[in-house]
């Protein structure tokens, strides 16, 4: 099925079953969401995505970059990152994600995605170094594009378009049950630029 924001109350909780997403719609005016468009892709560090798949170490087109509280190391895909110190602009986001959802975050991992062929596979965010069952805050900057999610036992799915500036927010055992993906398309050709604000918690660093 599809979910259209307009459609959505922030509370409501886009699964059926076994998790918890919740999509807020965009929480940025028009505006701020061009400013931070504009100012994420000038001014972050990014580079391409790497993984070792089948013992080969591949780069991939979509770009990322790490930033947390403290220099985190976060491995996935069989690849370690290690986090570089805030922006104060991420700072001032992750301060509107924490206002919006009510949750705490200390690290970010950002995607850019410069078109529709760019896209990320099924996958799931269950990873040693996230807080388990943990709020992921998902912002979105740019083209607006379907995001899916598919029950790892019933194969059920539903999905969304994601707006510019948008937030959506994955908690409770949504990464032990569900699979979340986004498909590429043909009909996108302007960047998309994803911030997905986490808790890193088996670092022997507190979190209080």
């Amino acid at each position: 099925m599809d979910l259209f924001a307009h459609t959505l109350d922030a509370l409501e909780n886009l699964l059926p079953k076994a998790g918890e997403v919740n999509y807020y719609g965009p929480i940025l005016s028009l505006e701020e969401s061009d400013r931070y468009l504009s100012i994420l892709l000038k001014n972050i560090a990014w580079k391409p995505d790497e993984a070792i798949i089948m013992g080969k170490h591949i780069f991939t087109k979509r770009h990322i970059a790490w930033y947390a509280d403290s220099p985190f190391k976060y491995t996935y895909s069989k690849i370690t990152k290690q986090a570089l110190p805030w922006t104060q602009d991420l700072l001032d986001l992750k301060t509107i994600v924490e206002q919006a959802s009510g949750e705490r975050f200390n690290s970010c991992l950002l995607n850019l995605y410069h078109d529709g062929s760019e896209g990320m596979a099924w996958h799931s965010d269950g990873e040693k170094d996230l807080k388990k069952d943990g709020a992921i805050g998902s912002l979105s900057f740019g083209a607006e594009r379907k995001f899916a999610f598919k029950h790892k036992r019933s194969k059920e799915t539903v999905s969304i378009i994601l707006e510019h500036g948008s937030l959506l927010v994955m908690k409770g055992t949504t990464q032990t049950h569900w699979l979340h993906r986004l498909p590429p398309t043909k009909t996108i050709h302007t960047p998309r630029v994803n911030l997905t604000f986490r808790m890193i918690v088996n670092q022997n660093i507190e979190v209080v």
